[in-house]
């Protein structure tokens, strides 16, 4: 059955706990626990706490792989993936998401496929690596700060994460990138981009990666892995307007992804 969830990633910056709170408010069916820089993320009896009182799962847990999680849980990246695989496994998570390698880390770059694929075997849990982006300067130039790539689809991983916004940069077909991936795709954020070289995270419907769509075709071809909404509410003014924008990105996932039933 296909989990709809709340990153905690929404909600910042609010906590981690908040994040569970308005999980378990509006309806999601799970929670995607974003590793960083809130304390709570990082602890699993924490964790197992919110679980508990919310009676709300976790069904992934995103490892501390962004410029501004570098330094969390350690400097070392194989290290950050098994604390990861720790803490999924121990809150019952069957998914990692992972971002590739920096390319300035060559060495966990060159051993990243074989040693996501190492790690899946003997840990039991799905790392999902996602799609990223060249980093743009501007509409016409990029770089590519990957490697072994920003794409997925491009190398073997079995279980794979497609983000739209990050999509949205990269002007990547969505629906292509989720054919050329078939059963590999494990994990969806969904949000939307403009196609600006930020990335923006909106509301799934106000950008133009043609969410509604994107669900449709996943939904038609019986996708069963999970859904998490990941948008950017850091500038809503009040908790109000935080809470209307989580509630309207569930509500969209909820009607666009129910086509398979009709």
């Amino acid at each position: 059955m296909t989990l709809i969830g709340l990153s905690t990633a929404s909600v910042y910056p609010e906590s981690t706990a908040h994040a569970f709170g308005y999980a378990a408010q509006l309806g999601y069916d799970a929670v995607e626990v974003m590793v960083g820089i809130d304390a709570l993320s990082q602890q699993t009896s924490a964790i197992k706490q919110l679980i508990a009182h919310h009676e709300m799962p976790v069904c992934a847990i995103h490892a501390p792989c962004l410029l501004w999680t570098q330094r969390v849980w350690g400097t070392e990246p194989w290290g950050k993936l098994e604390r990861s695989a720790e803490l999924a496994a121990e809150v019952g998570a069957g998914v990692v998401v992972v971002h590739p390698p920096f390319r300035w880390q060559k060495e966990y770059a060159a051993g990243f496929v074989d040693g996501i694929a190492a790690l899946e075997s003997s840990t039991g849990i799905a790392f999902a690596v996602e799609n990223m982006y060249p980093w743009r300067a501007s509409s016409r130039r990029g770089m590519e700060m990957y490697l072994p790539g920003w794409d997925p689809s491009q190398q073997p991983y079995a279980n794979t994460t497609i983000d739209l916004s990050h999509a949205a940069i990269a002007d990547s077909d969505v629906i292509e990138m989720a054919q050329r991936l078939g059963d590999r795709l494990r994990h969806v954020h969904l949000t939307d981009g403009s196609g600006s070289a930020k990335d923006e995270h909106l509301v799934p419907g106000r950008g133009a990666m043609r969410a509604d769509a994107v669900l449709a075709h996943l939904a038609e071809r019986g996708f069963d892995g999970h859904i998490i909404l990941e948008i950017n509410t850091r500038r809503c003014p009040t908790r109000e307007e935080r809470i209307a924008d989580l509630a309207e990105s569930l509500s969209f996932a909820r009607q666009h992804f129910a086509v398979r039933t009709t």
